[in-house]
């Protein structure tokens, strides 16, 4: 059984390598967050101060510095545009799939770790905000291994990863702000026997050390403005009102949760059994995942990657239950099938990235879409044999080559349509002739984060060349002079 766990792990490591870092420049930066994060980052390798986040020029307190300074580490090494932001939070994606594996193991045995692992690595949420150089992932895995982390203290009082735990904590904090404190309430509810162990110098310490140097130099290098746009309209603001646009209604993320897991959804199956959480382990992941998914839908601004953090401790209890479930061979057989919308999905993922998912054309029938099915009988037949672990390589295989699939058909589209990385290829020979008289606001960041100097609003500064957008079509360039032949 060593020897067959050891041969998965070998055939695990390429599949990883190739989920988690293929086409990691295939795409252009996209949306509105991306862009600025890197900038942001690039700024602070160009200047030197590591402190103030700036957004071409200007302060921004929109997040804390871990990603900022990940992003400038990989400035710093000399990668490319889209490289340096996107490899380091891959590279914590990826990373994190290990540290899961080791941390649940003396838990809930090698079994039940290797499963939850599997999910997570090959679950949707995991793969595609590893792919982006956003907060999300940064937070999510840091929370995250907090969580497991603190698993032994919560059910036999071991006081030994505390400092570890705290300082996992803390770099959350670092991430993204205080949600993740608000996000260990259920471990501090149910560990509140022993509440006080978090207190002790060495684990307050441990905490305090990673989370709040930045923050105390940033709050004395900026001052009242630092505090006033990041926790009051950022955090307080954030969650009350609905200034930044994003209302969605209270139950917005229990799909968008149950999306997340895709295709292992049919795992939630064995978690209905109320003699599962027999140990006071599940019963906190399981808590954890209801509380955050309470508290992001109270939030007034709900965006899909909020509930990241939840989905680790989502695919452990997954995971654990599978390991035990006498069904699981069905199970199995069910992800590999739900394989099947894999091409409709690439279908309509480009459209989804640039208009909105309610925007975006359903593609018409094809029965090459059923191909995935071949794996799931090929998933059936060697559980049946009694081949569990060929059943999951084969699965994880299978998901491996679909994300590449998709990956391959999509990323030309979602680089012509919801990046500006070929919009400014475009302009670039000519950009002291061209102004920006109306543009999307995700691409005109993209634009302005490829130009490093942001184009001129034509309204300010008129120019021969203007680019301009009408909504729900690509962006078109209109002059009176010449414009390159290969754009449109």
């Amino acid at each position: 059984m060593r020897r067959s766990y050891a041969l998965v792990l070998l055939l695990a490591v390429p599949l990883l390598c190739l989920i988690y870092f293929f086409g990691l420049t295939g795409v252009g930066l996209v949306g509105p967050d991306e862009p600025r994060y890197a900038a942001i980052g690039r700024e602070m390798a160009q200047s030197g101060d590591w402190i103030t986040p700036r957004l071409w020029g200007e302060p921004w307190f929109e997040k804390p510095a871990l990603l900022y300074w990940m992003t400038g580490a990989g400035f710093r090494l000399g990668l490319g545009a889209e490289l340096a932001p996107r490899l380091p939070v891959a590279l914590m994606g990826a990373a994190f799939l290990v540290f899961f594996f080791l941390a649940l193991r003396p838990e809930f045995g090698e079994a039940a770790a290797g499963y939850s692992t599997l999910i997570l690595a090959t679950s949707a949420a995991w793969i595609g905000v590893s792919h982006s150089a956003v907060t999300d992932l940064p937070m999510a895995a840091s929370f995250s291994a907090a969580i497991v982390v603190s698993l032994g203290w919560l059910e036999r009082g071991d006081r030994a990863r505390l400092p570890l735990a705290a300082a996992l904590f803390g770099a959350a904090v670092l991430a993204k702000g205080l949600a993740p404190l608000a996000l260990a309430l259920p471990l501090a509810w149910m560990g509140r026997r022993r509440i006080l162990d978090w207190f002790r110098p060495q684990v307050a310490g441990a905490f305090a050390i990673v989370a709040l140097p930045w923050y105390v130099l940033c709050w004395l290098r900026n001052g009242r403005p630092f505090l006033e746009k990041f926790f009051w309209e950022q955090h307080v603001g954030r969650f009350l009102t609905t200034a930044l646009a994003h209302p969605r209604p209270f139950w917005f993320f229990l799909p968008v949760l149950l999306a997340s897991l895709f295709p292992w959804v049919p795992a939630l199956i064995p978690l209905a059994r109320r003699s599962f959480y027999s140990d006071v382990r599940r019963r906190f992941l399981l808590l954890s995942v209801v509380f955050g998914l309470v508290f992001f839908s109270a939030s007034a601004n709900k965006l899909p990657g909020y509930v990241l953090p939840l989905v680790p401790a989502l695919a452990a209890l997954a995971g654990i239950a599978l390991a035990e479930y006498q069904k699981a061979r069905w199970v199995l057989v069910a992800t590999a099938a739900l394989l099947v919308f894999l091409a409709p999905i690439a279908a309509i993922l480009p459209d989804a990235l640039s208009e909105g998912l309610s925007r975006s054309n359903v593609p018409p029938f094809q029965w090459v879409w059923f191909l995935p099915l071949l794996a799931a009988g090929v998933v059936w037949y060697m559980d049946v044999a009694g081949r569990r672990l060929a059943a999951l390589a084969t699965l994880a295989a299978a998901i491996a080559a679909g994300v590449v699939t998709l990956e391959v058909r999509c990323f030309p589209a979602i680089d012509r349509m919801a990046s500006s990385r070929q919009l400014w290829n475009a302009v670039a020979p000519m950009r002291d002739h061209v102004c920006v008289a109306r543009l999307h606001r995700s691409l005109r960041y993209g634009l302005n984060y490829y130009s490093l100097t942001p184009l001129p609003d034509c309204r300010a500064e008129p120019r021969e060349v203007e680019i301009t957008q009408d909504p729900g079509s690509e962006p078109r360039l209109v002059s009176a002079v010449a414009v390159p032949a290969n754009w449109r």
